[in-house]
């Protein structure tokens, strides 16, 4: 009987997740009801957000005075209008673009940035380390609220000021996951190995190092995004986001607070789609964490 496992004839060479590992993980993620729950939630908000404009069934910038605050089940508008007389479903499913896209696009950002910096202080270790790491301490010093608004207030309302806040927010959390996992990694057999064969830090990470860090970088990088969507409508609440009369479920919730008490339902929904949203990247990201056996 033959074996189908391929065994390395270079004594230096890291153990990288083979595909076999992979498969193991997603039948593993696929075996998980919640996770999958989780994915299907998200699948359907990312075309939700990618057909809104053949979805909206009315005109979601139309204003109309005389039909301000509408009561959920009104016909002609399934989920009331806002209190501009706006259809509110029409205006939450193209309001999912923004609140995606601010949830998103941070945490990929700082995916990208706090990953490069957390794996070249743990990888370079000694006093860099220590120079690298103390830095992103300062940050620690503020809770992400504060310091996300802070920012937005300094840089000024918008989009893409909103972005480069919550990019600032999250790379120092990713930088300390990514040193601790490139760390350890550092310290390993192989590793030493490759370095005593002549390799240098570069080939040394792209082929030994990264391939195993990677994947718990991603995995913590995948709960941020709740948390990004959370921040993301915090600021567009307060005004330091997105604007009006562009669509997005934290503007809408700000817009809609003074008619908490005459259609208290109407001014929930935007509420309610953060909160299934939030609960669905969370669900999906514990679902992967699980998979890859992160501890």
């Amino acid at each position: 009987m033959t074996s189908t496992a391929t065994v390395s004839t270079n004594p230096g060479a890291a153990p990288v997740r083979s595909r076999g590992h992979l498969a193991n993980v997603l039948r593993r993620v696929l075996r998980n009801p919640q996770a999958m729950l989780g994915a299907a939630v998200i699948l359907l908000l990312v075309f939700v957000a990618l057909a809104a404009p053949l979805l909206t069934p009315a005109d979601p910038f139309a204003a109309s005075m005389f039909d301000r605050l509408k009561p959920v089940g009104t016909p002609g508008h399934l989920l009331g209008t806002d209190e501009l007389g706006r259809d509110m479903l029409s205006r939450l499913i193209l309001g999912a673009r923004l609140s995606l896209f601010m949830g998103v696009t941070p945490v990929l950002l700082a995916f990208a940035i706090g990953g490069a910096i957390g794996i070249a202080a743990g990888y370079a270790g000694g006093v860099v380390n220590a120079a690298v790491m103390r830095t992103i301490d300062v940050f620690y010093a503020f809770p992400s609220v504060l310091l996300a608004i802070a920012l937005s207030g300094a840089l000024g309302t918008g989009i893409g000021n909103a972005l480069v806040s919550l990019t600032v927010v999250f790379v120092p959390q990713i930088a300390r996951i990514a040193e601790s996992v490139t760390t350890q990694v550092r310290r390993s057999d192989y590793v030493d190995a490759a370095r005593a064969s002549g390799a240098g830090a570069f080939t040394i990470v792209r082929a030994h190092v990264l391939g195993n860090v990677i994947g718990p970088i991603f995995v913590f990088s995948t709960s941020l995004i709740s948390v990004s969507m959370i921040l993301a409508s915090g600021l567009s609440f307060l005004g330091l986001g997105v604007t009006p009369p562009n669509p997005e479920w934290g503007l809408m919730l700000n817009t809609l607070r003074t008619a908490i008490y005459i259609q208290p339902m109407l001014a929930a929904l935007p509420g309610l789609f953060i909160f299934a949203t939030s609960i669905a990247f969370n669900v999906l990201s514990d679902g992967l964490r699980a998979a890859m056996e992160i501890r």
